[in-house]
Protein backbone atom coordinates (compact mmCIF):
# COMPACT_ATOMS: atom_id res chain seq x y z
CA UNK A 1 0.00 0.00 0.00
CA UNK A 2 1.26 3.83 -0.94
CA UNK A 3 1.46 6.12 2.10
CA UNK A 4 -0.23 9.50 1.35
CA UNK A 5 0.19 12.77 3.28
CA UNK A 6 -1.18 16.04 2.47
CA UNK A 7 1.49 17.13 0.20
CA UNK A 8 1.23 14.26 -2.35
CA UNK A 9 -2.42 13.21 -2.02
CA UNK A 10 -4.42 15.31 -4.64
CA UNK A 11 -1.33 14.97 -7.03
CA UNK A 12 -1.27 10.94 -6.70
CA UNK A 13 -5.24 10.90 -6.93
CA UNK A 14 -5.50 12.96 -10.10
CA UNK A 15 -2.60 11.31 -11.67
CA UNK A 16 -3.68 7.61 -10.81
CA UNK A 17 -5.34 6.03 -14.52
CA UNK A 18 -6.88 3.17 -12.08
CA UNK A 19 -9.86 3.43 -9.45
CA UNK A 20 -7.97 3.86 -5.96
CA UNK A 21 -9.03 2.65 -2.80
CA UNK A 22 -7.74 4.93 0.25
CA UNK A 23 -8.02 4.34 4.00
CA UNK A 24 -8.12 7.17 6.57
CA UNK A 25 -6.98 5.52 9.94
CA UNK A 26 -4.90 6.44 12.91
CA UNK A 27 -2.66 4.87 14.55
CA UNK A 28 -4.38 4.75 17.95
CA UNK A 29 -7.60 3.65 16.37
CA UNK A 30 -8.40 0.10 17.46
CA UNK A 31 -11.11 -0.25 14.55
CA UNK A 32 -8.06 1.20 12.04
CA UNK A 33 -6.21 -1.82 13.89
CA UNK A 34 -8.62 -4.15 12.69
CA UNK A 35 -9.24 -2.86 9.07
CA UNK A 36 -5.51 -2.13 7.68
CA UNK A 37 -4.61 -6.28 7.60
CA UNK A 38 -8.18 -7.03 5.55
CA UNK A 39 -7.06 -4.33 3.19
CA UNK A 40 -3.45 -5.45 3.32
CA UNK A 41 -4.80 -8.80 2.05
CA UNK A 42 -7.01 -7.44 -0.43
CA UNK A 43 -5.47 -4.88 -2.19
CA UNK A 44 -3.16 -8.06 -3.23
CA UNK A 45 -5.58 -9.78 -5.08
CA UNK A 46 -7.65 -7.06 -6.55
CA UNK A 47 -4.18 -4.74 -7.66
CA UNK A 48 -5.24 -5.05 -11.61
CA UNK A 49 -7.92 -3.24 -10.54
CA UNK A 50 -7.20 -0.64 -8.05
CA UNK A 51 -4.64 0.57 -6.19
CA UNK A 52 -4.53 0.98 -2.62
CA UNK A 53 -3.09 3.69 -0.08
CA UNK A 54 -3.45 4.90 2.89
CA UNK A 55 -3.27 8.37 4.76
CA UNK A 56 -2.90 8.70 8.54
CA UNK A 57 -5.53 11.73 9.21
CA UNK A 58 -2.56 13.04 11.92
CA UNK A 59 0.01 13.39 8.95
CA UNK A 60 -2.26 14.52 6.31
CA UNK A 61 -5.49 16.83 8.40
CA UNK A 62 -5.96 18.86 5.43
CA UNK A 63 -6.60 15.99 2.60
CA UNK A 64 -8.70 14.38 5.88
CA UNK A 65 -10.88 17.74 6.48
CA UNK A 66 -11.42 18.31 2.72
CA UNK A 67 -12.94 15.01 2.50
CA UNK A 68 -14.91 15.10 5.80
CA UNK A 69 -13.08 12.59 7.93
CA UNK A 70 -14.56 12.91 11.12
CA UNK A 71 -14.76 8.80 11.52
CA UNK A 72 -12.15 6.34 11.31
CA UNK A 73 -11.07 4.06 9.64
CA UNK A 74 -12.95 5.61 6.30
CA UNK A 75 -11.97 4.31 3.07
CA UNK A 76 -13.18 5.96 -0.04
CA UNK A 77 -12.96 4.96 -3.87
CA UNK A 78 -11.61 7.69 -6.12
CA UNK A 79 -12.20 7.47 -9.56
CA UNK A 80 -10.52 10.10 -11.90
CA UNK A 81 -9.65 11.81 -9.44
CA UNK A 82 -13.11 11.83 -7.25
CA UNK A 83 -13.95 10.23 -4.61
CA UNK A 84 -17.24 8.45 -5.26
CA UNK A 85 -18.01 5.73 -2.41
CA UNK A 86 -16.69 4.91 0.54
CA UNK A 87 -17.46 3.07 4.16
CA UNK A 88 -16.85 4.22 7.78
CA UNK A 89 -15.21 0.87 10.06
CA UNK A 90 -14.32 -1.93 10.47
CA UNK A 91 -16.12 -3.97 8.19
CA UNK A 92 -15.62 -7.88 7.02
CA UNK A 93 -13.45 -8.91 4.30
CA UNK A 94 -16.29 -10.68 2.73
CA UNK A 95 -18.06 -6.82 3.06
CA UNK A 96 -15.48 -5.42 1.62
CA UNK A 97 -14.82 -7.33 -1.31
CA UNK A 98 -18.40 -6.88 -2.21
CA UNK A 99 -18.30 -3.22 -1.84
CA UNK A 100 -15.11 -3.32 -4.53
CA UNK A 101 -16.61 -5.80 -6.69
CA UNK A 102 -19.99 -3.05 -7.04
CA UNK A 103 -17.93 -0.36 -7.10
CA UNK A 104 -14.73 -1.16 -9.07
CA UNK A 105 -16.79 -1.85 -12.85
CA UNK A 106 -18.93 0.61 -14.67
CA UNK A 107 -21.90 2.05 -13.72
CA UNK A 108 -23.77 -1.06 -15.79
CA UNK A 109 -21.57 -4.03 -14.01
CA UNK A 110 -22.15 -2.06 -10.57
CA UNK A 111 -26.07 -1.73 -10.81
CA UNK A 112 -25.61 -5.74 -12.06
CA UNK A 113 -24.03 -6.32 -9.16
CA UNK A 114 -26.22 -4.91 -6.98
CA UNK A 115 -28.83 -6.30 -8.32
CA UNK A 116 -27.30 -9.82 -7.86
CA UNK A 117 -26.86 -8.84 -4.57
CA UNK A 118 -30.31 -8.12 -3.38
CA UNK A 119 -31.50 -11.04 -5.71
CA UNK A 120 -29.53 -13.04 -2.93
CA UNK A 121 -30.75 -11.48 -0.56
CA UNK A 122 -34.16 -11.76 -1.43
CA UNK A 123 -33.66 -15.19 -2.28
CA UNK A 124 -32.25 -16.06 1.07
CA UNK A 125 -35.15 -14.07 3.14
CA UNK A 126 -38.31 -15.63 1.37
CA UNK A 127 -38.97 -12.99 -1.04
CA UNK A 128 -38.38 -11.87 -4.38
CA UNK A 129 -36.60 -9.11 -6.66
CA UNK A 130 -39.04 -6.83 -8.24
CA UNK A 131 -39.16 -8.73 -11.62
CA UNK A 132 -40.54 -4.95 -12.82
CA UNK A 133 -35.85 -4.45 -14.11
CA UNK A 134 -36.37 -0.71 -14.91
CA UNK A 135 -38.28 -0.46 -11.92
CA UNK A 136 -35.60 -2.31 -9.82
CA UNK A 137 -33.00 0.12 -11.60
CA UNK A 138 -34.80 3.62 -10.54
CA UNK A 139 -35.10 2.36 -7.11
CA UNK A 140 -30.88 1.40 -7.11
CA UNK A 141 -30.35 4.78 -8.87
CA UNK A 142 -32.15 6.19 -6.12
CA UNK A 143 -30.18 4.42 -3.38
CA UNK A 144 -26.36 5.42 -5.56
CA UNK A 145 -27.75 8.68 -5.31
CA UNK A 146 -28.60 8.83 -2.03
CA UNK A 147 -25.03 6.45 -1.06
CA UNK A 148 -23.20 9.77 -2.89
CA UNK A 149 -24.88 12.71 -1.53
CA UNK A 150 -25.85 11.34 2.08
CA UNK A 151 -23.49 8.92 2.70
CA UNK A 152 -25.01 5.94 2.73
CA UNK A 153 -27.86 3.70 0.29
CA UNK A 154 -30.73 5.10 2.17
CA UNK A 155 -34.27 3.99 0.67
CA UNK A 156 -35.14 6.35 -2.05
CA UNK A 157 -38.58 6.43 -0.63
CA UNK A 158 -38.00 7.72 3.05
CA UNK A 159 -36.83 10.78 4.36
CA UNK A 160 -33.31 11.20 5.44
CA UNK A 161 -32.96 13.35 8.62
CA UNK A 162 -29.03 13.58 8.29
CA UNK A 163 -28.95 11.78 11.76
CA UNK A 164 -26.35 8.76 11.38
CA UNK A 165 -27.60 7.37 14.11
CA UNK A 166 -31.40 8.01 13.59
CA UNK A 167 -31.28 7.25 9.87
CA UNK A 168 -29.27 4.26 10.46
CA UNK A 169 -32.82 2.02 9.90
CA UNK A 170 -33.42 3.44 6.67
CA UNK A 171 -30.56 2.28 5.14
CA UNK A 172 -31.68 -0.58 2.22
CA UNK A 173 -33.09 -2.95 3.36
CA UNK A 174 -35.11 -0.75 5.28
CA UNK A 175 -35.87 -2.03 9.25
CA UNK A 176 -39.78 -2.19 7.69
CA UNK A 177 -39.42 -3.96 4.66
CA UNK A 178 -40.19 -7.28 5.78
CA UNK A 179 -43.49 -5.83 7.74
CA UNK A 180 -44.86 -4.10 4.41
CA UNK A 181 -44.02 -7.51 2.16
CA UNK A 182 -46.53 -9.31 4.63
CA UNK A 183 -49.10 -6.21 4.57
CA UNK A 184 -49.03 -4.79 1.04
CA UNK A 185 -47.18 -7.38 -0.88
CA UNK A 186 -44.20 -5.43 -1.51
CA UNK A 187 -41.75 -2.55 0.25
CA UNK A 188 -42.68 1.00 -0.07
CA UNK A 189 -40.35 1.42 -2.54
CA UNK A 190 -41.23 -1.51 -4.64
CA UNK A 191 -37.89 -3.17 -4.50
CA UNK A 192 -39.01 -6.20 -3.23
CA UNK A 193 -42.00 -7.91 -3.05
CA UNK A 194 -43.65 -11.56 -1.69
CA UNK A 195 -42.95 -14.65 -3.56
Amino acid sequence: MINLKDQDFNDFIQKEKKPVVVDFFATWCHGCQVLSPLLDKIAKEYEDRAVFAKVNVEEAPLESQKYGVERIPMVLLFKEGQAVTGFVGAIPENEIKKWLNENLGSEEEKMEQIIKNYEEYAKDSGIQLNPNREQVKGVIKGLLNNEKNKGARYCPCRRVSGSMEEDAPKICPCAWHMEEIKKDGHCLCRLFVKQ
